[in-house]
């Protein structure tokens, strides 16, 4: 365990290790991998499954835990990116991000950015400038892992936030409370633990701030110069007075804490005192959102069995995991077809639906966004990801790896590919009456089996 993980969140957060009780297996593995990024390939997980979780949790706190990245990955990413705003294409944007995280070397850093993209959201339906979206998106990576003090007080000088939020319109004595509200309600303290007073103080201090020229501007004429109380502090404050207050405040440090359990922990596996060492650590740690996470993936609750397999998988994880865990890469889809999909599915990215962002949960799985995913498993399965589409073998794939003796080897292969154990009973039986009792691992029984599980109940959890 990491020396920075101290006796502050001792009990509630121990470190996991392996034992005759509670050993090390690939469901363990591919739960790792699952939470704290897009899924892993068999080689992947079987290097991880040999070296146990330190190393392989040492690799992805060290974004270096993928083992085909391009040798001009970075070069790539650039020039996607150059091409997007050339062409002020939106689309292609979403492309450039999906490549990053697809095929960049780090997927625990574009699963943070994801999440402060859902944290911040700000959408460009809005906006309408790609230009504006990418240099919020690189904020978020930039700073995402870090104190969290550096990244909100980016963000909130960020120029499409503050288009989003209306922030131009907040003046001396014509206050406009949007970006003071969100900026207490979803980026820091949370509902509760502020009063209506305080939003409109708030939003006095925060007069002023402007976009010029794509830039970020304080006006001092415009700016509220009279004694404002927030939160019990009163003094001339300006905004970033603001920024400093609800730092400070302990409330922030347990949203956080919700946070980055809500990405890392499933549904109901966080009782309250667990939730309340987490922030008492990270207010120790000057809310280290990187030792915030590696808290997490080093613990015991985190393997625990009861926060295994009850998290609903977004549409980002669930189409970039799938084709990153069945080795989709030659020729690898085309990200404009993959963001398409996620968008189908419910998450468009850089089109969050509100300012709370996605819902997420039990919401991923609508009648329709159910449907959704079977018609993308087949898709995936059929290589209509990539532009022409591709002939894939997936009994080869199994083959290669020394799992496609039968039918069933097949199916248990594929099982334990996407979620670390072998299909139940039921599911197994589900897929063999589907492809055909007597059918063997031939290719197109193969490719049914692989869509018919990545539709299966099973697969929409990690």
């Amino acid at each position: 365990m990491s020396m920075r993980i101290h006796n502050e969140v001792s009990g509630s957060w121990d470190a996991y290790k392996p034992s005759t009780q509670v050993p090390w297996t690939l469901r363990h593995v591919v739960h790792l991998h699952r939470r704290a990024g897009f899924a892993a390939t068999w080689d992947e997980l079987q290097r991880d499954l040999s070296d146990g979780p330190g190393p392989s949790i040492d690799r992805i706190l060290a974004g270096k835990s993928r083992l085909r990245v391009p040798d001009d990955f970075a070069g790539t990413a650039d020039l996607l990116a150059g091409e997007a705003l050339r062409a002020v294409d939106t689309g292609r944007l979403k492309a450039w991000w999906v490549y990053r995280m697809l095929w960049g070397p780090d997927p625990l850093g574009e699963k943070l950015t994801l999440v402060w993209h859902n944290h911040f959201a700000t959408s460009n339906a809005k906006i309408g400038y790609p230009t504006a979206m990418w240099r919020q998106n690189q904020l978020f990576r930039k700073y995402g892992r870090g104190p969290f003090g550096e990244l909100l007080k980016a963000v909130v000088h960020d120029p499409a936030l503050l288009l989003w939020l209306d922030a131009p319109v907040n003046r001396k004595g014509r206050p406009n409370e949007n970006l003071a509200r969100e900026v207490m309600e979803l980026f820091t303290l949370g509902i509760g633990n502020y009063s209506e007073r305080d939003v409109k103080e708030a939003a006095r201090a925060l007069t002023g701030w402007d976009v010029v020229h794509d830039s970020f501007r304080e006006s001092a004429s415009d700016h509220d110069l009279g004694e404002k109380t927030i939160l019990g502090h009163t003094g001339r404050w300006k905004g970033d007075d603001l920024v400093r207050i609800l730092l400070e405040h302990p409330a922030t440090a347990r949203r956080l804490a919700w946070r980055l359990c809500q990405m890392l922990m499933g549904e109901d596996a966080v009782d309250e005192v667990a939730l309340d060492a987490l922030a008492t650590g990270l207010r120790t740690h000057d809310l280290d959102i990187g030792w915030g996470a590696e808290t997490i993936l080093r613990s015991q609750a985190f393997f625990d069995a009861k926060n295994m397999g009850n998290r609903i998988l977004g549409p980002v994880e669930y189409a970039l995991g799938s084709a990153h865990a069945l080795e989709y890469f030659d020729p690898p889809p085309s990200g404009l077809v993959l963001a398409e999909w996620t968008a189908r599915l419910g998450q468009d990215l850089f089109y969050p639906p509100n300012v709370g962002g996605w819902p997420g949960g039990r919401h991923w799985l609508s009648p329709r966004a159910i449907i959704g995913r079977a018609n993308f498993a087949a898709a995936l399965v059929e290589g209509n990801l990539s532009r022409p589409a591709a002939t894939l073998d997936w009994a080869a794939l199994a083959l290669r790896h020394g799992k496609a003796r039968d039918l069933d080897s097949l199916i248990t292969f594929y099982g334990q590919l996407l979620t670390g154990t072998p299909p139940s009973s039921g599911c197994r039986k589900r897929l063999q009456a589907v492809v055909g009792p007597k059918a063997g691992a031939e290719p197109k029984a193969a490719a049914r089996a692989v869509a018919l599980l990545l539709a299966s109940p099973e697969m929409q959890l990690t």
